[in-house]
């Protein structure tokens, strides 16, 4: 399948329909190939991710450096952030 770089911005579900099928789809620019979009090898024993409970440390998260950067405050993270975008007072 070939399709332009309009239809890529325009029909980009189409086109990833058709990579699902297992399509390989051409791009192109001024009618030129420019790139190609294929579907992954393994697409279907991909699985969605779900959400890690708080305070998990075990699986993936856990091998993450950054998990648990906020385990030594007191102040809940959206409390923080709130708090970040209230307006400054001069």
């Amino acid at each position: 399948m070939e399709a332009t770089t309009k239809d890529l911005r325009l029909h980009t579900r189409t086109l990833i329909a058709a990579t699902d099928r297992g399509e390989e789809v051409i791009i192109t620019y001024r009618g030129k190939p420019r790139a190609r979009l294929m579907p992954l090898v393994g697409a279907n024993e991909v699985r969605e991710s779900e959400p890690v409970p708080y305070g998990d440390t075990s699986g993936e998260a856990a091998s993450n450096p950054l998990f648990g950067l906020w385990r030594d405050q007191d102040e809940p993270v959206d409390d923080y952030v709130r708090r970040l975008r209230q307006p400054r007072e001069f």
